[in-house]
């Protein structure tokens, strides 16, 4: 299902809910999101567009813009949910069916979208399904999220809309998710023409669908960190939100940055008698004495007591204005939880991850906040694919995140090693600390490992002696 992202879709559905006596969000929070939107898409109408007075009118004119609130919201999505991070359960069929799951519905690449698109808006929301027998999993942004309850910042009943294309034409998909007094979830399915109307379901699409579980067939995800324009509703707010003056600052530094160099070109004022044409060699056809694409030259009416040609050559102000997009995007960092540094105007060295967490350690905690959010999430899909696919629930569930970017792992690595061969910590544990493995995995791994050697468990890590093979 194509998500629509159109404001007047959620304003008809938001509408509809509430004609059938569903309390939504304020419209307020609404806008705030297409706020967000806006500066994600890069151009902001009521910033970027403006009108100038150039002395005897007013000229419409357009903002560069570096597009740096879709830049932030790209890495913070890189940072979590990128091609090394890992959705471990047990037992092994398990792991198996889950990874089916996941790939026939390219999980991955779509995943990374949603933590993308939730970064920049805020929030975003999983949602698992049955579509002819087969699970599938939308990714929803968080403009057509509409949660109905909620307890502790937790969602537990909540509505969600599409945009589907049908032959009579376009349409609004709405499903709501609500926890009866039984505790099962019952999923409600409903259609919605362009007018707000609700339309019959097309065939094969139940009205209501009894999961028969207490598992929710949706997972919430956000930013860490408290919503300070609303802390009272389950929603998060997009990571530059408090930095949109930043935002601002930025596109105008480099607004005027490429001004100063549209602006400041070399002009040569030469007097319009000397552009005209002169003869040609044959007396017969005439050719102009500059070339017309030229652009540094300017015909201009002067004195014949001044030269002819006249050099202008501007000087370009290029260092205050890339010292002043440095402080901006130090500035931006540093607001949306990148630490100072994290962006460079000019890249002119390579730090090693060491360097990283050593120097940047904001950026290594708030990526851990935002972990435990995106984890919480991770598992409770997983749960609800299995409970989907009438499977067996995986006895663990265990999420490995790439921490590689902020956190040395050769060195982790390397101290978990000279710990087991200390005795401070098991074989067991080493593999699950180091490779992020879960208890039973590790287990077979240690039991598999010393089978194939044919000698103690001990002995496997133990350093060779010296003078000998090892």
């Amino acid at each position: 299902m194509s998500i629509n992202r159109e404001t007047e879709t959620g304003v008809d559905v938001r509408r509809w809910l509430k004609k059938q006596g569903y309390s939504t969000l304020p419209s307020g929070w609404y806008d705030k999101i297409e706020e967000w939107r806006s500066w994600y898409k890069g151009k902001v109408n009521s910033f970027h567009a403006y009108k100038q007075f150039n002395g005897t009118a007013f000229v419409q004119r357009t903002r560069k813009t570096l597009g740096m609130a879709k830049k932030v919201s790209e890495d913070k999505a890189d940072l979590l949910l990128n091609d090394r991070c890992e959705i471990n359960v047990s037992p092994q069929d398990a792991q198996k069916y889950l990874d089916g799951v996941l790939d026939d519905t390219l999980f991955w690449p779509r995943g990374n979208q949603l933590v993308e698109l939730a970064s920049a808006l805020g929030s975003g929301a999983f949602v698992e399904y049955l579509s002819r027998g087969k699970i599938e999993i939308d990714c929803v942004p968080a403009d057509c999220c509409f949660p109905l309850a909620w307890n502790n910042g937790e969602v537990t009943e909540s509505a969600f809309a599409s945009e589907v294309n049908t032959v009579a034409g376009r349409a609004t998909y709405v499903n709501i998710h609500r926890l009866a007094p039984s505790g099962n979830y019952y999923v409600e399915n409903h259609m919605l023409n362009c007018e707000g109307k609700e339309i019959e379901l097309p065939a094969g699409l139940l009205p209501v669908f009894d999961t028969k579980s207490d598992t929710p067939l949706f997972q919430y995800i956000k930013p860490a960190g408290v919503n300070n324009y609303d802390s009272t509703i389950p929603m998060g707010v997009s990571v530059f939100a408090n930095a949109i003056d930043v935002l601002k600052g930025l596109d105008l530094v480099y607004d005027s940055y490429c001004n100063e160099f549209q602006l400041g070109k070399k002009r040569i004022f030469v007097r319009d008698s000397a552009t005209r044409v002169k003869a040609g060699p044959d007396g017969v056809t005439f050719v102009p004495v500059f070339d017309p694409n030229d652009t540094e030259f300017y015909a201009f009416d002067m004195k014949d007591t001044d030269d002819p040609i006249h050099e202008i050559d501007m000087n370009l102000r290029a260092g205050p204005h890339e010292i002043a997009l440095q402080r901006n995007l130090d500035l931006l960092s540093e607001k949306c939880g990148f630490g100072k540094g994290y962006y460079q105007a000019t890249a002119n060295s390579v730090q090693t991850a060491t360097g990283v967490i050593s120097q940047n350690s904001q950026l290594f905690r708030r990526i851990r906040k935002d972990e435990i959010v995106l984890e919480h999430a991770l598992k409770g899909l997983v749960s609800a694919v299995f409970v989907l696919g009438g499977q067996t629930p995986p006895q663990e569930i265990n999420i490995s995140f790439d921490d590689s970017i902020v956190e040395d792992t050769d060195a982790e690595s390397k101290r978990a090693m000279l710990e087991v061969q200390s005795g401070i910590i098991s074989h067991k544990r080493y593999l699950m600390n180091v490779y992020d493995l879960t208890e039973k995995q590790a287990d077979a791994l240690v039991k598999e490992a010393a089978e194939e050697a044919g000698t103690a468990v001990t002995q496997l890590f133990r350093e060779p002696i010296p003078g000998t093979a090892g």
